[in-house]
């Protein structure tokens, strides 16, 4: 009897300690993933979209064009998974802030034939999708967060009344 209440004993502690680590490694999880969103607002507010590049434009390529903006840290040109060819897109990330206003003057500068369009970089919100719901009746509705409760209800918060 009390080697099997020993035994229970001891298997309590060991979950105990094993709890205590997990709250250990999930608060530092926590603490990482708030320095890489403030990270990346940091990273994203100096930093640029370049719409219209040619899908043959290389980093050197759009490095040469905006060189006269500033320091250039990291160029990317994102390309589609299954195929392998660039997406058309490209961010330039630049060593400082003020170089911004320098890249959006070249806003519908001619690049290999091709006009850029230079905006800059928004930060992407993080569970917000851009797929839309058919309501029916013509109607779409597009999910956000803030309004998760109509998605179980069947209806739209701007139409207020059931589409099925």
């Amino acid at each position: 009897m009390n080697d099997s209440r020993e035994a229970v004993l001891a298997s309590v502690q060991a979950m105990e300690s094993e709890l205590a680590k997990l709250q250990v490694m999930q608060s530092e999880a926590e603490r990482s993933m708030l320095e890489t969103k403030e990270d990346k607002e940091v990273v994203d507010s100096r930093s640029v979209f370049v719409g219209q590049v040619d899908y043959a434009a290389s980093p050197e390529d759009l490095q040469t064009h905006f060189q006269s903006c500033g320091n250039i840290n990291r160029i990317t040109i994102p390309c589609d998974k299954y195929t392998g060819f660039p997406k058309g897109y490209a961010y330039i990330e630049f060593a400082d802030s003020s170089c911004i206003s320098n890249a959006l003057a070249l806003d519908g500068s001619l690049f290999r034939g091709r006009s850029l369009k230079v905006t800059t970089k928004r930060t992407n919100i993080p569970g917000f999708t851009s797929r839309r719901i058919h309501l029916g009746r013509g109607q779409y509705y597009f999910p956000s967060p803030y309004y998760a409760p109509f998605l179980y209800y069947g209806h739209s918060p701007s139409y207020g009344y059931h589409a099925r």
